[in-house]
């Protein structure tokens, strides 16, 4: 059995150490999520186990067989621009790559020039190596993946591709390869929906091992069955997919919260002894000295236990907040927006998502001002304080620090309840360490960038936010305090993103943009959106015809007993979602008692479908009320 074996690999950048003696290893068919906030050297990571970068000093200390083979596919691959599609992607040095290289090279010269002899001639002889090397699969394997990744002209220049289209190219060149160990930097990053359900499956499949880095966490629970986390130079290791982290990390956090108030409670003990002075500073009373230093340097660090909470005040947001009336937009023979017409209203949570290139983030720049409509009205109402997370950070001056960036804006915020809190507590909160306030921003890494640019705006306290691919560059633990906010959030919020965990968290509306100007509405998660959709898909004519026969005469008001099941809908709604609250806290405290924990979750997952099903009753009531 193949395996990657790491041991003891150390690195440091400046003063800061990214990995402090990390051992692990990868086996064959382990599928692994590596997950950390951004900074902790994730990608560094990847970068040293496909050979790109070196930990410190002399020793090797990645280990793997002379004929492992290591695929890499970087946040921005690294592509010739002079290429076509097709060329880059057969630029692996694997013998099989090479006959398909030279065989589509020859293909290309002898359909140009049918009559010359010597393209009759390369061709021939690249036909034979292929089917010496047996490498028609690979052949067809990656324009298969090339459609599936959304590629279809494959004669266009590199050149001429979009950011997001020259990383599905990238992603095509590594997977066709077929390594031991396939390392992935966010593969998902402007993938759409089909395209990554169909990376989902193909990487489930996969017959080697893979370590990925990703913000997707429907992605990782659906692939992965081993978890690793980086953290102050550290690698914590979970079995299972992102949901079983979630338990297991959960489970890890209440005992060390345990442990951290038994040391704080003894703390405060040898304290008072300190400070009341013992009578003889004897040999004997040095060890309770020295025990006494322990515990405090042992002791969790101030701000710790808040660390996910953000609490902003933000301006009172009129009954007017923006109103979209019959607006159009083109880029030159592109429609983007025809007569489209949008209403968003205070505590709006609306989620914008669909085809790449159709037209999201064009929406965003018209509401916020950077564009204008062709024709159209765009109202905005006068209690409106706007904060426009774009996908590109604003440029900030490398030298400036990082506390001194956030004071530009304000020393302290107010808090909803009137209380305030400085920049420096919040800088704690959005998981920057006490320490690393005063550094300055050019030593930070490119997410740890964004997560400080993404503070700056809510510092500012708006009451409408417009958020473009926030989980592009955000790490998950950022996401997970970004949802937790806006859930409390009391303006309106409006997310274009791809990211089908965020959404389905963060949305109650979506604006699906399907390209040519076509744009869908749904009430509901993306992932309800995306069966729904299937389902049509799959639903032949006949069905369709049938159930249009056997429809009954239209239903204009509820009976008597539907009108005491509708007042009495929501409350039961809210005791079952209290019921999954209160048995999800349960869960917390069974430790590893899996006996338990397989009963609570029978319990969850009945609740849910009981859930599911009161809601859509719901759904079907409020159309005759």
């Amino acid at each position: 059995m193949k395996e990657l074996k790491v041991v003891q690999l150390h690195k440091t950048y400046g003063e800061k150490t990214i990995f402090d003696q990390l051992s692990f290893l990868i086996h064959e068919k382990d599928r692994v999520g590596l997950i950390g906030i951004n900074g902790t050297g994730k990608s560094s990571l990847l970068k040293i186990l496909a050979g790109i970068e070196r930990g410190d000093g002399d020793q090797q200390t990645v280990f793997y067989p002379s004929d492992y083979q290591i695929g890499y596919l970087a946040q921005e691959p690294d592509l010739n621009v002079d290429q076509t599609i097709l060329e880059a992607v057969f630029q692996a040095d694997n013998p099989q790559v090479r006959a398909v290289r030279a065989y589509e090279q020859a293909l290309g010269e002898l359909s140009q020039n049918g009559a010359d002899e010597a393209a009759q001639q390369r061709y021939t002889q690249a036909e034979q190596k292929m089917n010496e090397l047996d490498a028609w699969t690979i052949d067809a394997q990656a324009k298969s993946i090339l459609q599936q990744v959304g590629l279809s002209d494959l004669t266009k220049k590199i050149a001429e591709l979009s950011g997001g289209q020259k990383k599905r190219v990238g992603l095509a060149q590594v997977l066709i390869t077929a390594p031991d160990l396939l390392l992935l930097d966010e593969p998902t990053n402007h993938l759409d929906y089909e395209a990554i359900t169909w990376l989902e499956s193909y990487l489930s499949q996969y017959k080697g091992a893979l370590l990925v880095v990703t913000h997707d966490r429907y992605f990782l629970d659906r692939v992965v069955n081993r978890m690793f986390e980086l953290a102050e130079g550290q690698l914590t290791e979970y079995k299972g997919n992102y949901e079983a982290y979630l338990i297991e990390k959960a489970e890890r956090d209440r005992i060390e919260q345990e442990q951290g108030n038994k040391r704080a409670q003894l703390y405060k003990q040898e304290l008072a002894w300190m400070r009341a002075g013992a009578k003889a500073r004897t040999t004997k009373q040095q060890a309770r000295i020295k025990r006494f230093d322990t515990l405090k340097e042992s002791l969790p660090q101030g701000g710790q236990q808040e660390a996910i909470e953000l609490d902003f005040d933000t301006t009172r947001l009129g009954k007017k907040v923006i109103e979209l009336q019959d607006v159009s937009y083109a880029i030159e023979d592109k429609v983007i927006l025809q007569d489209f017409s949008l209403l968003i209203q205070a505590r709006e949570r609306l989620g914008i998502t669909g085809e790449n290139g159709a037209g999201k983030s064009t929406l965003l720049n018209l509401i916020s001002g950077r564009l204008t409509a062709q024709s159209g009205v765009i109202s905005i109402g006068e209690t409106v304080k706007m904060a426009y997370y774009t996908q590109q950070t604003e440029p900030i001056d490398p030298d400036k620090r990082m506390i001194t960036y956030l004071q530009e804006v304000a020393e302290e915020v107010k808090r909803s309840d009137g209380t305030t809190i400085s920049v420096t507590e919040l800088l704690e909160r959005f998981l920057f360490p006490r320490h690393t306030h005063g550094s300055k921003i050019a030593k930070l890494s490119g997410g740890e960038r964004r997560r400080l640019y993404l503070l700056k705006l809510l510092i500012e306290q708006p009451n409408v936010l417009l958020l473009d691919e926030p989980t592009n560059d955000l790490d998950i633990a950022t996401l997970t305090i970004l949802e937790d906010y806006l859930q409390t959030f009391p303006g309106a919020v409006l997310t274009v993103s791809h990211d089908r965990y965020f959404l389905d968290k963060v949305a109650e509306k979506l604006v699906i943009f399907n390209g040519h100007a076509q744009i869908d509405t749904y009430f509901g998660s993306v992932e309800d959106y995306l069966a729904q959709k299937k389902e049509e898909k799959e639903r032949t004519p006949k069905q369709v015809k049938s159930k249009e026969e056997v429809q009954v005469k239209e239903k204009t008001k509820l009976s008597y007993m539907e009108q005491k099941e509708w007042e009495t809908i929501e409350e039961d709604i809210a005791t079952i979602e209290e019921d999954i609250v209160r048995l999800n806290e349960e869960m917390l405290h069974q430790g590893a008692d899996f006996t338990a924990l397989q009963h609570l979750q029978n319990q969850i997952d009945e609740q849910n479908e009981q859930l599911e099903k009161r809601y859509a009753r719901w759904e079907y009531l409020s159309q005759f009320v």
